[in-house]
């Protein structure tokens, strides 16, 4: 049954008259799937509500850092806290470094850490550290991993082992991209051949320990352990965006998860529970090279927010006692289960990927492992599934190419009723032949 959206249009509509395209970021578009988003009112435990007063059982979690659930009650009490002392002060608060201890707690490698306020202002800073650090200029990023908005890693995918990056925007110069090398991800013998053409002149490897914006690619062993070793053999440094994975697959990430340690790792998304706060730390003779102990400039006025920190305290505190973790993973893997149960019975090619609280359900038979056999997904059935579900009460990522993340807040019976729109969405692609 179509979903009742004639509010949702109207402030769509109005927010197109004074927004480009109605959306302050490209992901919350419907482009990829047809069609115009809709517009959310609130959030409650595992569930959206749109301004037509329609429910949904969200699997987005503003994009991955709800892993808690929308307005938990220990976030939102210290949310209040903090704005009782005011909203921002220009100066340092005790917030900052309590959030700074946990953090430097949890995840195995970082001894230091300067916190910013986006993912993509951590990649940012990430780089100009690790060429400030070791006085080279060559960059390595692969294909389908997303490190933000960054210009000199706004590259495209597809190209060879030692191919300079083609900027992926206008607006992005050519020279921007000159010292940045794209190459195919679990490819251990591509960067292997990388780092003996011009080992001498890279910086660093950057790297989503598990890709999230591509859908959900798995690292092979090998891959993440020949990184860690060419960057130790080459005098390069291994950096981690985990903005995603951070606090999400486990609660040191994905580098406690697969025993691999980085020199730097980006953080965000879960880190400031809901508000906008990034991070970037790492080894201690690598981090005070940042001003004002060193000479690598990074800043930012809002940076610290005291009311984002303690938001994000609150979440790391509540995820470190409550240790959601193996339930989610469970969950998680158990819901993959049921829909490729569900896709496998009438016939649709699939296949599926997740780790920890992070999943894909891909429309390829295939597994997909990297770039190249991501884009052989069939996006137009996703679109279908896409709308099926969300005229059942089943809010997903608008794209093939995005992550699904479970919360601590989904029940068993959220599960249980979003595999029971997933049979009959693939009842209806299977039935009309798409």
């Amino acid at each position: 049954m179509p979903l009742n959206r004639e509010k949702s249009l109207a402030e769509y509509r109005r927010a197109q008259a004074v927004i480009p395209g109605g959306v302050n970021s490209p992901a919350r578009a419907f482009g990829a799937v047809g069609g115009e988003p809709l517009v959310i009112h609130r959030g409650q435990g595992a569930y959206l509500f749109d301004v037509d007063g329609n429910q949904f059982i969200d699997f987005i979690g503003s994009w991955g850092p709800h892993i808690l659930g929308h307005r938990h009650p220990a976030v939102m009490a210290a949310i209040e806290e903090a704005l009782k002392f005011g909203t921002s002060f220009g100066a340092p608060s005790p917030y900052e470094a309590e959030l700074a201890e946990l953090v430097i707690e949890a995840v195995p490698s970082i001894e230091m850490v300067r916190m910013v306020n986006s993912g993509t202002e951590a990649a940012m800073s990430a780089i100009r550290l690790a060429r400030g650090f070791t006085g080279r200029d060559l960059i390595i990023k692969f294909a389908g991993c997303y490190h933000g908005h960054v210009d000199s890693l706004l590259v495209s995918a597809g190209s060879g082992a030692l191919t300079h990056g083609v900027p992926n925007s206008p607006g992005v110069p050519a020279g921007c991209t000159n010292d940045t090398l794209v190459l195919e991800y679990n490819d251990p013998a591509g960067l292997e051949e990388a780092f003996r053409a011009r080992g001498d002149q890279i910086a660093a490897v950057f790297l989503e320990p598990v890709c999230g914006n591509m859908g959900v690619v798995v690292p092979t062993s090998e891959f993440l352990r020949t990184s860690r070793r060419l960057c130790d053999q080459f005098g390069a440094l291994l950096c981690f965006d985990e903005v995603m994975t951070g606090f999400r697959v486990a609660y040191g990430g994905a580098q406690e998860l697969f025993g691999v340690r980085p020199d730097l790792t980006m953080l965000g998304k879960i880190i400031g529970g809901g508000m906008p706060v990034g991070a970037y730390g790492g080894r201690k003779d690598v981090m005070r090279n940042v001003s004002p102990v060193g000479p690598v400039y990074q800043a930012g006025t809002l940076s610290g927010n005291p009311v984002a920190m303690a938001c994000g305290i609150a979440t790391l505190r509540t995820l470190k006692l409550e240790n959601p973790y193996p339930r989610l993973a469970e969950r998680t893997a158990r819901l993959c289960a049921s829909l490729v149960s569900a896709a496998g019975k009438v016939g649709l090619p699939h296949s599926c990927a997740n780790v920890g609280s992070m999943f894909t359900l891909f429309f390829n038979p295939e597994r997909v492992t990297d770039y190249s056999s991501a884009k052989r997904c069939d996006t137009a059935r996703f679109a279908k599934y896409f709308w099926g579900m969300l005229e059942r009460g089943v809010y997903l990522p608008c794209s093939q190419f995005e992550a699904n993340f479970v919360s601590a807040a989904h029940s068993e019976q959220n599960l249980e009723r979003t595999t029971a729109a997933a049979v009959e969405v693939f009842s209806e692609l299977a039935h009309c032949g798409e």
